[in-house]
């Protein structure tokens, strides 16, 4: 059975924004007459698990996009369930539709910029492939970038008129917060700055390419916090769909790396983003090597004996959550944690003696015990970022 005839047959309930297609039956699989018509727009979907939904959504841009001679550019980040091979089938005879396969290489928001600058459009619209956006709005949003109106223009789900659909109580307060967040960096008055589903202007793009972070999924927020000049931003409002096929990529990561793109957008010119996410993480680790140090301490065991205990487990610590949030894009998995454990315990040992030997010194000279474990804390912190990037994730 192909990805589409699974969807095709569903009632118009669950079948929402693409239902009318089952009428058109629009083959993919014919050749397309030669357009003579320059390329207008790019259309970039970014992709990981969406084999199901290729078709139905190739079959729903063709005919919102009818009066616009566009193509589609899928960027997948090396789907398990043959999202490409599913891109690649239909571009055989559909020349139209390209696909950008990334081995090793995650991120929605570098997906995107791969995906634009592996076009040649004058315009670029960034559309999810799940069938949640509208597709049916971005003639609109062609139409007020093409003309010159707008440099941007953003698909809302929060002005009159959008809708976020049937999310839950829980789902809403998390958008919510994360949309002022948003608002407080950007100092603009957009309604849905979490959008993942707009159209820019490629001159636009490029001017503020080199400044973009590429962290995490909401590149909407980097591109707009990346301008040096102020961005012409239009809203049109559409109507948020359910999913129908494949599963949500939400996860508390994407939440994580949220707040990693806040940081580096409103401190990273002061400091590198790695290095204030290894150092947060560093900061969470003092709680376990305090915690651990006064454990040992209340056993009435000796501080030099606690201190070795506190920067063991704060090492083991660090190492363990630095591999899924400051190394996420070079993250460890399989028998590779143990060796990269054990070499970052190697690449660390330097920072450990000075922290263990400036700790007992300061505890000796000042008695205060909690002093002295920060100060150890303090000397080994810079030695372990700089070694462990270098050595333990390496590219």
């Amino acid at each position: 059975m192909r990805p589409y005839d699974a969807l095709r047959d569903l009632p118009l309930g669950e079948n929402r924004g693409f239902a009318r297609v089952r009428e058109d039956r629009i083959s993919l699989s014919s050749a397309h007459a030669v357009d003579a018509r320059p390329l207008e727009l790019t259309v970039v979907i970014p992709t990981f698990n969406e084999a199901l939904n290729v078709e139905p959504l190739l079959a729903a841009l063709d005919i919102a996009l009818a009066d616009i001679h566009w193509e589609a550019v899928f960027v997948d980040d090396d789907s398990p369930d043959g999202t490409a091979d599913c891109v690649r089938a239909i571009g055989r005879t559909d020349t139209r539709v390209r696909i950008i396969h990334r081995v090793g290489r995650r991120g929605l928001s570098s997906a995107v910029v791969e995906g634009i600058l592996n076009s040649a459009a004058p315009v670029v619209a960034v559309i999810d492939g799940d069938m949640q956006h509208d597709e049916t709005v971005l003639p609109r949003m062609f139409e007020a970038v093409n003309s010159g109106n707008a440099d941007i223009a953003i698909g809302t789900r929060y002005d009159a008129g959008g809708s976020v659909g049937e999310w839950d109580d829980k789902r809403q307060r998390i958008s919510n917060i994360a949309n002022n967040l948003g608002r407080f960096l950007l100092h603009t008055p957009l309604s849905d700055p979490m959008s993942g589903f707009f159209v820019i202007r490629r001159e636009a793009f490029m001017k503020v390419l080199p400044d973009l972070s590429m962290i995490g999924f909401k590149i909407l927020i980097d591109i707009i916090a990346s301008s040096k000049e102020t961005l012409r931003v239009i809203e049109i409002p559409y109507q948020f769909r359910n999913r129908v096929a494949g599963e949500s990529k939400l996860d508390t990561m994407i939440v994580a790396e949220y707040v990693a793109l806040l940081v580096d957008k409103y401190a990273g010119h002061i400091l590198p983003l790695r290095l204030m996410l290894f150092l947060m993480v560093g900061g969470l680790g003092v709680f376990v090597h305090m915690s651990v140090l006064a454990g040992v301490l209340w056993a009435g065991m000796t501080f030099a004996a606690g201190e070795i205990a506190a920067v063991g487990a704060a090492m083991t610590f660090n190492f363990f959550l630095n591999n899924v949030f400051t190394y996420r894009d070079r993250q460890l998995h399989g028998w590779k944690v143990l060796t990269g454990l054990l070499s970052f315990y190697a690449v660390c040992g330097i920072g450990a003696v000075a922290n263990v030997g400036i700790g007992i010194w300061v505890n000796g000279q000042d008695g205060r015990w909690w002093v002295a474990g920060l100060a150890g804390v303090l000397i080994g912190a810079i030695w372990n970022y700089a070694a462990s990037s270098f050595v333990t994730w390496r590219r």
